[in-house]
This record gives structure tokens, sequence and C-alpha cells, in this order.
């Protein structure tokens, strides 16, 4: 067990995932250890493995508006360090837990707020894709600067201040409040144009029976429609008569002289 142990001090193993930094009386090398194992020289040399794996880090930023508007914004951030550059992230920079609090967090803040500031509060709602695309774009160019790679952020929530929030359902119940005055105002223009319609239809109806109709058409119309009862009249002498002016009247069509 002795023997292993000191053999193994001259051989370090880097995990899958893995980059290794090797460090030679706690000065940087220009060699990257990839995955596998490695050979190094017991107390001169010391190897600090980095993680080349996608990380995910959530932040929450505070910015302002183009109109001046508080927005709070909830980030999810995909990263990985490069490779090819393990050895001077960690020379220029430090492990997993400094990169995050001395680059990625202050870099998404500070990426944020030049964003929001170009979108009123609307705009950032409305066009919430544009904004997502413009981030990602600044950030990847910033943390490119550090050996950072960004594989993905998304705006996993955007919220305001509870007064903006007021104002805009405010705002929304006026404009439905409108909609609604305007379709019943454009209702009842549309009824009173359709009774107008109308009753112009039936007085022009009325004048052209008016100028077709002759009273001998008007009598054979009324005789048409007799049904064969004879109404009879009680004169002063106590006879029946038979009026047929009075006949032809009673089947008359109504409304028509």
């Amino acid at each position: 067990m002795i023997l292993t142990a000191f053999v193994c001090c001259f051989f370090v193993v880097i995990n899958a995932g893995e980059r290794g930094v090797l460090m030679q009386f706690g000065q940087v090398q220009p060699q990257v250890l990839e995955e596998g194992i490695h050979p190094i020289i017991p107390i001169a040399q010391t190897v600090k493995k980095m993680s080349v794996r996608v990380q995910k880090q959530e932040i929450t930023a505070e910015a302002s508006s183009k109109d001046l508007q508080e927005v709070f914004t909830d980030v999810a951030l995909n990263w990985h360090i490069s490779p090819n550059h393990a050895n001077t992230i960690y020379q220029q920079i430090g492990d997993k837990l400094a990169i995050i609090d001395r680059i990625i967090d202050p870099a998404v803040e500070e990426v944020l707020k030049a964003v929001m500031a170009k979108y009123t509060a609307e705009e950032i709602i409305t066009k919430r894709g544009n904004v997502k695309d413009e981030v990602d774009t600044l950030l990847t160019n910033r943390l490119s600067g550090y050996n950072i790679t960004v594989d993905d952020i998304s705006l996993v929530h955007v919220h305001f201040s509870p007064k903006f929030r007021d104002a805009v359902e405010a705002k929304q119940i006026a404009e439905q409040e409108a909609k609604r005055a305007d379709f019943i105002a454009l209702k009842a223009i549309k009824e009173a144009e359709a009774k107008v319609n109308l009753a112009r239809g039936e007085g022009e109806s009325q004048r052209i029976l008016r100028e077709t109709l002759s009273p001998e058409l008007l009598q054979k119309q009324a005789i048409d429609k007799w049904n064969g009862t004879l109404p009879l009249i009680v004169g002063e002498s106590n006879t029946k008569l038979l009026d047929i002016n009075r006949l032809i009247e009673s089947n008359l069509p109504k409304g028509l002289p």
C-alpha cells in the first residue's frame, strides 16, 4: 500500500470533462493536461483540475427601462470555459467560484442594464425576443475576452414594480371598455341604418303600389277575394238590398285609397 501510494505521487489522473492546470513550484505552466493519466514530479509539480463542462448560473438583476421603469430580470446562463485556455483562466481569474463572482455576475448585470435602457417597458414585453438576442450577443462578446463561452441565455422572468403593473392593468381595462363602447355605438348605427332602409323600402313599395293600382284593378281584386256571401242592407222599407260598392270597398287592401 505504501509502495502504491508512493507510485501514485508520480502520476495524476484528469477525469472526463476536466482539464489540468500544471504548476511547477506554484508557477502556471503553458501546458494544459487533457483527460487521462499524466506523469508529474512530486513536490515540484502540482495540478489544479478545472471543469470544462457546461455550467449553469442563475442571476437576478435590476435595471431601468428607457422610460425609467424598474425592470427585474431572472437570468439563466449556460456557460463553460475554453478547454485550451484553462491555465490562463486559472492564472488570471481563479477557480469556478472566482469566475462567477468576478466575471460572470458583473457582466450579466452590466449587459442587462445597457440593453434594457434601449427599450421602453412596453417594448421589453412585446419585443422580448429582440431583447434576449441583444443580451446574448453583447454578453457573448464580453465573456469571450475572458475565454468563457456562452452556450445559452434565457430571460426566465421579466417583471416590473407593482405601480407599473397596476398602471398596465388599468390601461388594458380602459382599452377594453373603449372597444366595447365603440362596438355598441357601431351596432346602434347599423340598427338605425337598417330601420331607415326598411322604412324607405316600405315607402317605395307603397308608392309603386299606388302608381300601378287602378280603380278597375282594385275592383277586380275585391271580386277575386269575395267569398260568395252577399252583404245585406235593410232599407227604410225593410227591403234587403245588395250594395256592390260597399262589397268592393270592404275587400280593398288596407291602407290604399
